[in-house]
């Protein structure tokens, strides 16, 4: 009875934890229930792995507190020291614990998900999500409400008299010693021995995330930043992989210039060369299926529906991942992605062989333009590394120091309006035209790559552009941008410049990427349009791509000669094969025709084929010239990237 006395505070904040978390899993089951495909043994897994983890979770939360137990004379049991340091304790660690709860809801009310890899990032960038929260919630009531539903908790504890019993145990430091390595067992015990990804023994993603626990999820994704290919996924002899991905990249036009592990090559285009300028607009969350051309009926993006009926129009590309910074490595470098996080926010990323260089080699300026401050998601020390000048609305200046571009910050004069994430997309576009009209004065052909923010969670915009409310949800932001594109056209249609220079419309990921299937082929579907590509008809391309084909298939379109080291194919080759490269920050798939084959580690492979018509992913015999396939594109794009293989 000493112990339970001594240990009340300890035991019963254990119990609160786990009840309160048991809660947050009902209520995530509740509004996920439908995609969950919920049978009477799902139940039984979801909350019992659920348990497994957080009893895992509350030993690390306890853990300090009983090595201060143990260390705690008897004496000073029932001091004002002793509760100073329990109240003060208990309350800190309890707001946390309700705080990350509500962090789980909104978490998973966005992305579908326990935390994971975008979680941590979130906690490095603290201005744009702090400010994103703020204008997305009212947050002084937020905290409130916090702090209010802490103290219930603390005065339910003190009307129990669960901290009276606690500063009056007389437990024998034997007792307490035993107490303690138990608890510090336990923790080593889920330190070492129990990994995330026993939740994910579900073919059914939602059971998967249901089973864990938000915290443990997010250390799991914090220890796991990246993953050595070479040693959690399947392998070939590197001749053989290389060997595979060059009979992939080989056609009429290619000339490979060594003989050795790489994929540098030279490709000569037919025709008389041409060099338009050129402006990708790489727009936020885009998904396909927002767009009236792809089946949308609300109507929302009428002017991209228009645009795509009159220039080159990819029906069937693909992103490479879920996150902005895996659609700006796919279209900077053309490269698959490899497990852990982009390569944009890697070590030993500068001096890459980007396409940004391609079009340096043939005499364009390069720029790299963000609405917001590019510090984010190591934006600005990616581009500015490999030669675009950058143009952004930095507040940190000393990353500035860290890239041999140049850099500009967009003025407050040519700012109407702001959120957390950055200015609105017109605001963005007036700077891009401000600095292509002095590249144009200047006599220089220019290369931009352009992110926008505007549809972006909390969906805010400048007030009377559309008829729906700022604020309102998605569809708001995704009118908003539509309606922020046809302003920027028909401004530009005005400059002397518009008739030499084609501009690229595209997604760097979808909306709510989530789905039933961990990688979910309908949620990676995106549109892709050029757009005033000079000599160039109306066109639609069919064939299943990815991102990293956008841009050999526009060099292949204005008959370039030039020197690659690209992933990418053009689509419109004659030896081209219809793949998609797609993945998360574990699984990698690859798609062709009706099959797809998804790596993943412990050199995990599984084989599907895929129904498009309804989306399902249903298991399927080993094809090994596929999966040969799959494991080349992935091992090579590791390799080189490793090995310095991807450098200028």
């Amino acid at each position: 009875m000493r112990n339970k006395k001594t240990y009340s505070v300890l035991i019963n904040f254990v119990l609160f934890f786990v009840l309160a978390s048991f809660i947050v899993r009902v209520v995530l089951l509740i509004t996920s229930f439908a995609k969950a495909d919920i049978t009477a043994f799902s139940i039984l897994r979801i909350f019992g792995v659920g348990l497994l983890f957080d009893i895992g979770v509350a030993s690390f939360f306890v853990l300090l507190y009983s090595i201060y137990l143990l260390l705690l004379p008897l004496k000073w049991s029932n001091s004002l020291f002793n509760k100073a340091i329990t109240y003060t304790a208990f309350f800190l660690v309890t707001f946390i614990v309700l705080f990350s709860f509500f962090a789980e809801f909104t978490f998973w009310g966005e992305f579908e998900s326990r935390f994971n890899f975008i979680a941590v990032d979130y906690l490095i960038y603290t201005y744009e999500v702090v400010n994103n929260i703020n204008q997305s919630y009212p947050l002084p009531l937020l905290i409130g409400g916090m702090l209010a539903i802490t103290l219930l908790v603390m005065w339910i504890f003190k009307k129990k008299k669960i901290f009276e019993t606690s500063f009056t145990g007389k437990t024998k430091f034997i007792n307490r010693l035993s107490v303690t390595v138990i608890i510090i067992l336990i923790a080593c015990f889920y330190t070492f021995k129990v990994e995330n990804t026993i939740a994910e023994k579900s073919s059914n993603r939602y059971q998967n995330e249901l089973s864990k626990a938000g915290i443990y999820s997010f250390i799991s994704a914090f220890k796991h930043n990246e993953l050595n290919y070479d040693e959690f996924y399947k392998l070939l002899n590197d001749k053989t992989a290389f060997s595979i991905i060059r009979s992939k990249l080989q056609d009429s036009s290619t000339t490979f210039l060594s003989n050795d592990l790489s994929i540098k090559r030279h490709i000569r285009n037919g025709g008389a060369m041409f060099k338009p300028n050129v402006i990708m607009i790489t727009i936020e969350s885009l998904s396909a299926d927002f767009l009236g051309t792809f089946g949308n009926k609300e109507h929302i993006t009428p002017v991209l529906d228009s645009l795509a009926k009159n220039s080159v129009l990819f029906t069937n590309m693909y992103a490479t991942g879920t996150r902005t910074v895996r659609g700006m490595e796919a279209l900077s470098l053309a490269i698959p992605p490899t497990p852990g996080s982009s390569i944009i926010r890697r070590d030993n990323n500068d001096n890459l062989f980007t396409v940004g260089y391609m079009f340096r080699q043939q005499g364009y300026e390069t720029g790299f333009f963000y609405g917001g401050d590019g510090y984010f998601d190591n934006m600005n020390q990616f581009f500015g590394s490999n030669g675009y000048a950058v143009t952004d609305r930095s507040r940190n200046l000393l990353a500035t120091d860290n890239f041999k571009a140049a850099h500009h910050i967009i003025p407050d004069s040519l700012v109407n309006f702001e959120n957390a994430w950055g200015i609105s997309d017109e605001d963005l576009y007036s700077a891009v035209i401000k600095d292509a009209d002095e590249k144009f004065r200047d006599g220089k052909l220019f290369y931009d790559f352009i992110m926008t923010t505007s549809n972006h969670r909390p969906y805010t915009y400048p007030a009377g552009k559309i008829n729906i409310p700022s604020g309102s949800g998605r569809e708001g932001a995704v009118k908003y941008t539509d309606y922020a594109i046809g302003r920027f056209i028909n401004k530009i249609k005005t400059k002397p410049w518009f008739k030499n220079t084609a501009i690229i419309f595209i997604a760097d990921h979808c909306a709510s990427s989530a789905g039933k299937n961990e990688i979910d082929i309908a949620k990676y579907h995106i549109p892709a349009i050029i757009y005033n590509l000079p000599n160039q008809a109306p066109l639609n391309i069919p064939g299943t791509c990815s991102q990293i084909d956008l841009y050999p298939t526009l060099f292949g379109l204005m008959n370039w000669e030039y020197n690659s080291n690209l992933f990418g194919n053009n689509v419109l080759s004659d030896k081209y094969q219809p793949r998609a490269l797609l993945g998360t920050y574990q699984k990698l798939a690859y798609m062709k025709n009706d099959s797809i084959i998804i790596l993943g580690p412990q050199q995990k492979v599984e084989t599907f084929q895929y129904k498009r018509a309804t989306n399902e992913q249903i298991a399927a015999k080993a094809n090994e010239q596929l999966i040969n396939e799959a494991i080349a594109y992935y091992q090579t794009a590791y390799h080189l990237f490793k090995n310095n293989g991807l450098k200028q």
